[in-house]
């Protein structure tokens, strides 16, 4: 069993395509607003890592969850949402402890695994 106490922070990647990019922005907006402790990340206009389309992250402490993952199932105005917990192995947190907004998209997992890559810390706005 893993220790919920270990989790360091969070990350909301927001999906979208050409013609929602529009919306992301508004979400995105709409988050730096609410959320002052969010990082947001850059937008990727293009799949990185182990994303299959056009994504931002957003990077927040622990203690914002109970709040910023409802705002998020309320307002994310149809776009897909993945939010993972950083426990310092991004393959599981990627693969076995996400939780979909919207629709589950096809991760390409076998990035992470070949990377064996850890988490940046929630501090932290990478990717």
């Amino acid at each position: 069993m893993i220790d919920p106490a270990t989790i360091e922070g969070y990350h909301a990647h927001v999906y979208y395509a050409p013609g929602t990019r529009h919306v992301a922005e508004r979400v995105r907006e709409s988050i730096g607003a609410g959320f002052p402790k969010a990082l947001l990340g850059r937008w990727h206009d293009k799949p990185v890592g182990p994303h299959p389309i056009s994504m931002y992250q957003v990077a927040f402490p622990v203690e914002d969850f109970p709040r910023l993952v409802p705002w998020l199932m309320l307002n994310r105005a149809g776009l897909t949402v993945l939010v993972h917990p950083l426990t310092g192995d991004d393959y599981e947190d990627h693969a076995t402890h996400p939780m979909w907004l919207g629709s589950m998209l096809p991760l390409k997992l076998e990035i992470l695994k070949r990377r064996g890559e850890v988490s940046p810390s929630p501090g932290t706005a990478a990717g």
